[in-house]
Order: structure tokens, then sequence, then C-alpha cells
């Protein structure tokens, strides 16, 4: 075949194109090319091509026009039977039915429908009970294609008969879900793993459908003014994701890309891929024994907390988006298992994305603002995520964001929830200049996936609740300048330190895995000794010396009112006792600062890995750094300043002495009280 791929109807050489329709396979000529042999097969790489795949359907508007027939009739007939069960008002007696024939109706129109009937069955929430029982199947329990062609399949890309390769190989499949079927064996080395391959025609079915839905994204982009986020770049992401998704060489290395930069987080288990075994079409992979993250009667039998293994997963979450943004973009019910020994198995790594560092760190600012009611600070942020061009006007946009987020929020933190936000904020869209980059699209998906396992499990879970520490910890801890700018905005407001903001922070980063207080303390040196960290700098000399000289002021007025007290009850001590004046106590900002400043200490006190015997040694070397020497320095010459201005205020500016005939009048003295003669 000379390192072409040929057509099973022609006996010419086709072009090279970046998918597989009908019998024709096509592939992207890239410099170094595979040959092609009867047996074992390694072929290109296949991508989406969005371009070669509208050239090519061009020349075929029948069978484009075939495709939409097949799903618009079938969706029409769907909404009709519900239209008309709602007209004789049977549409709660029918609904067990309707339910099934949906799940059906999805599994017939092919993988792109599957994949939206796997998102919406995660969603107690939006969907009624009836219809998430049957949309669960569509996870693994698909109608599952003849093993002849799976064993075909296998032998193809393996090289040899199925019997020859693995010591053993079940019957029959044991999962059969929208991209592949799973069998389970056992390798002639003795390990037990599973064994996925792809449907036959898979991609021909999902090129179409991608073809047909993007031309409609298109026309809507073009004839909806409403619309003006790029519904076409959103569904190109959709579609490189998902052509990714159909190699299974590359599944394999997102899976030892996942286990490298997730596997070690405590109580995640990422399975070991056997490549020996795995080609384009076949996959072999570690079984993993588990249930289903949304069985939680299930896991609870078992010892296990299943919500635990939730907040597991929001953890791996965040490090997947805000950390070194690799995210898994597909985490349904069926891709997440609680194992036996109570860790959550992540499977299925097809369906990946990747965030660039500056959209993390964009997202991280987001949520702080957001947390923090800081709209005018959100509204920037949606800038630099490329929701909002650099020349809109966001004057009408900000209170517009307090309104919506404020009705979203609710009362605290802990209300927080992903699906009132995307509401209220897609409500928003229609009415200002707001468009939804690509990349954010899949985010989402995952987000809402996530929370929809979460609300399964537990009704009043909060995924962005659940994330709060760990965004806490990351203001804390990472020293890149867009985080260390957020926490300058998030502790200062016209030039006044927000004790409260800090007190929040350290509460919830203390609760966060992997919170290491001496990191902190490092790195909170390291910042504050630094060229960035002037500012914070200037700010904490006037906190230190507003708490300082609270201290003090209270301690001499406890001073001077036990000596008064102490004096006036000795004999005669009532004559001198107008000489000694109480001193009075520091103001109330000075008061408020300082109980901050004993609040936070009590903070530090209670988080894990605080211990004074550590911080101690560092002392000496904190006052060997010349910009803490000169905070140092600042502190002591504005105390002193304070010091002398009180001074010159109470003594050589105090009030004359009330004369009267010449005399001082001095003040009352009480009687003494006279002896009792024994």
């Amino acid at each position: 075949m000379n390192g072409k791929y040929y057509s099973s109807q022609l006996n010419e050489p086709v072009i090279t194109l970046a998918m597989q329709v009908n019998d024709l396979t096509v592939v992207e000529e890239r410099p170094s090319h595979h040959t092609v042999l009867p047996s074992v097969v390694e072929p290109e790489m296949l991508r989406y091509d969005p371009d070669e795949i509208a050239e090519y359907f061009r020349h075929r508007p029948l069978e484009v026009l075939g495709r939409i027939f097949r799903v618009i009739f079938p969706i029409l007939s769907f909404a009709f039977g519900l239209w008309w069960d709602r007209q004789r008002n049977r549409a709660i007696e029918n609904q067990q039915r309707r339910a099934i024939q949906l799940r059906e109706l999805l599994t017939r129109l092919g993988p792109a429908y599957i994949k939206i009937g796997q998102a919406l069955s995660t969603r107690p929430d939006l969907v009624p009970p009836l219809y998430l029982e049957e949309l669960t199947q569509l996870q693994d329990q698909l109608p599952p294609f003849p093993n002849e062609i799976a064993y075909q399949f296998i032998e193809e890309e393996l090289g040899d008969r199925p019997e020859n390769i693995y010591a053993e190989l079940s019957p029959q499949p044991l999962a059969a879900a929208s991209l592949g079927q799973v069998y389970k064996g056992k390798l002639k080395t003795g390990e037990t793993v599973a064994v996925k391959v792809q449907r036959p025609d898979l991609r021909e079915c999902i090129t179409v459908d991608l073809y047909i839905l993007r031309r409609i994204a298109a026309w809507a982009n073009k004839n909806i003014k409403r619309v003006r986020s790029d519904l076409v770049a959103i569904l190109d992401e959709f579609g490189y994701r998902i052509f990714e998704e159909m190699d299974y060489i590359h599944e394999g290395e997102n899976a030892e890309r996942f286990a490298q930069l997730y596997g070690h987080i405590k109580d995640i288990y990422v399975p070991k891929i056997y490549w020996q075994y795995t080609q384009r079409r076949v996959l072999t992979m570690e079984w993993i024994v588990g249930t289903k993250l949304t069985q939680a009667e299930a896991i609870r039998v078992q010892g296990i907390d299943a919500r635990y293994l939730v907040e597991v997963g929001v953890q791996c979450s965040l490090r997947q988006l805000l950390e070194h943004g690799f995210f898994h973009a597909d985490p349904h019910p069926g891709n997440l298992l609680a194992t036996p020994d109570g860790k959550l198995a992540y499977l299925d790594f097809g369906m990946m994305s990747e965030i660039e560092p500056h959209q993390r760190y964009g997202l991280i600012e987001a949520i702080v603002h957001m947390v923090n009611r800081d709209f005018e600070g959100l509204a920037h942020d949606y800038v630099k995520l490329d929701f909002l061009t650099p020349d809109t006007d966001l004057t009408p946009i900000i209170p517009a964001l307090a309104r919506v987020f404020n009705n979203a929020l609710g009362a605290s933190v802990a209300e927080l929830n992903i699906k009132n936000i995307t509401d209220e904020l897609s409500a928003l869209m229609y009415e200002y200049p707001f468009r939804v980059p690509a990349y954010y699209a899949l985010i989402i998906r995952s987000l809402v996936t996530l929370e929809g396992i979460a609300i399964n499990i537990d009704p009043n879970f909060k995924v962005l609740s659940a994330a709060y520490p760990y965004v806490a910890k990351r203001l804390l801890t990472d020293p890149a300048p867009e985080l260390r700018a957020s926490l300058r905005d998030l502790l200062f407001r016209d030039g006044r330190f927000r004790w409260n903001r800090l007190e929040n922070l350290l509460r919830n980063a203390r609760s966060s895995q992997e919170y290491d207080f001496n990191q902190v303390l490092e790195q909170t040196i390291e910042f504050l000794s630094s060229e960035r960290g002037a500012f914070i700098r200037n700010n904490l000399v006037d906190e230190i010396v507003k708490g300082i000289d609270a201290l003090g002021q209270n301690t001499l007025h406890n001073v001077t009112s036990n000596l008064r007290d102490r004096i006036l009850k000795a004999p005669l001590a009532n004559r001198l006792a107008w000489a000694i004046e109480e001193a009075p106590n520091a103001p109330v900002e000075q008061e408020q600062t300082l109980e901050h400043i004993r609040r936070v200490w009590n903070i530090l006190q209670e988080t894990q890995g605080f211990d004074t015997a550590k911080i101690a040694p560092q002392i000496p070397q904190l006052l060997l750094k010349p910009e803490l020497q000169r905070m140092g320095q600042q502190v002591a010459s504005r105390l002193a300043q304070r010091a002398i201005a009180r001074l010159i205020r109470e003594v050589l500016v105090s009030p004359e002495p009330a004369y009267t005939n010449g005399q001082v009048k001095r003040p009352a003295l009480a009687p003494v009280p006279a002896k009792k003669i024994r």
C-alpha cells in the first residue's frame, strides 16, 4: 500500500484528511509516515480538522441531509410525545416510558448525543429522578457491538488473536460506553486488566454530527445578535477533544501524565497502562475494583465515606484547573470509582484539556474577587479571561455584576453554588457584551458534572465552598506576581489593612490539605523583603505601630489603675492619690487592631505545623534582612513620634490649673477616717 490508506470501495489512494467517514480512512500527513501493514498497524494520530471536514461534506449534501433528518424527526417525535402527555394530563403517568424513550433516542443518535445524556445524568437538580435513573445507564450500559468485530480490531491492532495475547478474556463486555466497550482480561504474566475496544464506524458518525452542528453554530453567530460568544470555537474545542478521545494511544499518554501530576495526592489512584497491548483502537490498562461514586449507599456499606471522596475529587480538580492546567474534562460517575481501600480512582482519560497559566491565575483572582464581592476587580478579571474585550466600558457592568452575584452568593461562602452562578451569569451575558471563550465551556462542563455528583451524595454540598480553602492556601503560598497582587488587593482597601480578610484566609487555608505553615512563613518573609512587597511593608508598619501603641497604652492604663487602687487602700494615701492619674485606654481603632492581632495569633497557634520552637531560630536570620531592618526602624521611629506627641499633648500643652483667690485648686480629698480608740 506504500504508506497510504486506501478506500475499501475505490482502487486508488485517497486524500490525506484528518477523519474517517464511511469506509474511507484518512489521516493527516506528517514528515514521518508509518507504513500500513496487513496485520499490525501503527497509524498516525488522527486529528480534528474542520476545514478539511467541511470540504469533504460540501460534495456530499445528500449524506448530510440524510443525517439531519435522522436526528430531527426522532427529536421532534419525542418532543411531541411530551407535549401530548401534558395536554392529556398524563405527564406523570407516562414519565417512566418517556425516560426510557429518551435514553434509547440518545443511544440511537450516537456518541455526540450520548455525551449530552451523560452530562444530564449527573444533574439531579435539573432532571427528574426517573429520567436520571435511565440516563445513568448511558455512562457504561449502552448496547454492545458484536464480539466478532471487537476481536477483529484486537487482532488488527495488536497483531494476533485475542486468545494468543491474553490468558483470559471475558466472553462478553462488562461495560459499554459511548466510544467503546470494556472486557475484563488477564495477561499471561498474571495481571488483571481492562481491555477497551473502540466502536466501529465511530468517526463517521461523530464527524458528520460535528459538521452539522458547526454549520448551525456559524449561522447562529452570524444571524442571532444576542449570541456574542464564538460558538464555532466552542464546538471546535469539543471536536479536538473528542477526536483525541478516539485515539487510545493518546488516552494512554494522558493517563500517565495525569498519574505523574496528581497520582501523589492523598487517596487518588490512577490505573497503570500496559503499552505492549495498546494501540489506537485497543487500550489495555489495570483493572480497578470499585463502586461508582454516585452509589452512596453501596459505598457506605463498605465503611467508606462517599462525601470525603467527593471532597478528594474537588481538591484534585482544583489542582487540575488552577495549578497544573491539565484537567479531566469528562468526570461523569462512570469514570470515578470508590475503591475498597477508600481511594478515589479516575478512569477514562480520553477527553482531557489544558488551561494556560494566565487563565489559571485569572480564575483564582476571579474566585477571590467573587467571594469578597469586589465586583470592580471581578469585571477586570473577565477582561483578562477574554470574556470581555479590553475596550469594553465596565461602568454599567460593575453594578450589574454586583446585582447578579449578590443574589447567587447568598450570605456566605458556604452558600456558593456553581449552577446558581452560571445561571445568573448566563442571563447577564445576554444583556452585556460578554462572550464565552472556548476553554471555559469544558471547565464549566467539568465543574458542573462534579457538582452534580456531589449533590447526588449530599444535597447541601457546595463545590466552591469546598474549593475556597485551596484558593486561600494558594494566595498565601504561591509566589506568582499575579497572586501576590490579588493578595494585596484582598488585604488592603483605601490604604487600610482589612484584618477580617486575613483572618478568613488563614481559617480557610489551615483546613486545606497540604497546608504548610512553615512554607507560608518562609514565603511571607521572602515576599516582604522583596521589591514587590514594598506596598505591604509600608502598610504593615502602620498596623504594627497601632497594635504596639495600643498594647503600650493599655499596659500603662492597667499599671496606673492598679497602682492608684493599691495606694488608695493604704493609710493616709488619699492625700497623695491625686498625684497619680489613671492613664487612658487606647483609642477604639487601636483596640480593634490589637484584638485582630490577638485573633490572628490564636488562629496561627491552632494551625497544624505551628511550632514556636521552630520559629524562634529564624528570628536572628530575619533581623539580618535589610528590608525587615528598615521595617523595624520605621516601627521604632513612629512609636517614638507617637510617644513624644502624646507627651507634648498631655504635659506641655495640658490645661492651666484652676486658681481660687490666688491659690491652686487641688482635687478634693477624701476625708481621713478617724481611728478607733480601743
